[in-house]
């Protein structure tokens, strides 16, 4: 955070100078959804959501993570580039990012950051587990090794591939995952 002397007006920056305002404020960096005063904060389960509604949620989310991110400096592992492709990074940041909006919430209490601060300890020891599980790093990623019960066909491993651009990855992810929402809308309109 840095004050301006001549108007003493305060101003958030990223650990590389740049400020809110010169990406277009806190709703670029942060979304949208998350200062929507007309809807109710809630969790997020990822399984109900229509494709716009996983829209909003997936931009929002993935702002949120980038400043988490940055704003801790947190290593790749307890957030890695590729967190959007593994479910159990999905559900524990999601949830995060929803206590962080309660915790920070103007009407909230006064000791509701200290709260998040407390459980964001404890998320990354998580995080950090399932990151090492999953298989994923800065510069590769796989998809999460699933085992096998009794009576189940066997899985087969997945290569590993090499992380070139994450930003398009996170594009392509999010396209793929809102054409599967809107095939499952349609086969519902469809059978009703």
């Amino acid at each position: 955070m840095s004050t301006d002397v001549e108007s003493d007006q305060q101003t958030l920056e990223f650990e590389d100078g740049d400020s809110f305002e010169e990406f277009g404020g806190p709703d670029t960096v942060f979304g949208t959804a998350d200062f929507d005063d007309e809807r109710p904060l809630r969790p997020i389960n990822w399984n109900l959501l229509t494709a716009d509604e996983a829209f909003d949620e997936w931009h929002d989310l993935d702002a949120w993570v980038d400043w988490l991110r940055h704003t801790y400096g947190l290593p790749p592992t307890v957030i890695p580039p590729l967190w959007h492709r593994h479910d159990e990074l999905i559900w524990e940041l999601s949830a995060l990012h929803t206590h962080w909006l309660n915790a920070y919430d103007p009407d909230g209490s006064p000791s509701a950051p200290l709260a998040w601060h407390r459980d964001f300890a404890e998320a990354r020891n998580r995080l950090r587990e399932w990151v090492s599980l999953c298989g994923t790093r800065l510069d590769r990623d796989r998809p999460t090794r699933q085992t096998a019960w009794p009576g189940e066909a066997p899985y087969e491993p997945a290569p590993e591939v090499e992380i070139v651009d994450r930003r398009a990855d996170f594009t392509a992810f999010v396209a793929e995952d809102l054409a599967a929402r809107r095939a499952i809308e349609d086969a519902v309109r469809f059978a009703a």
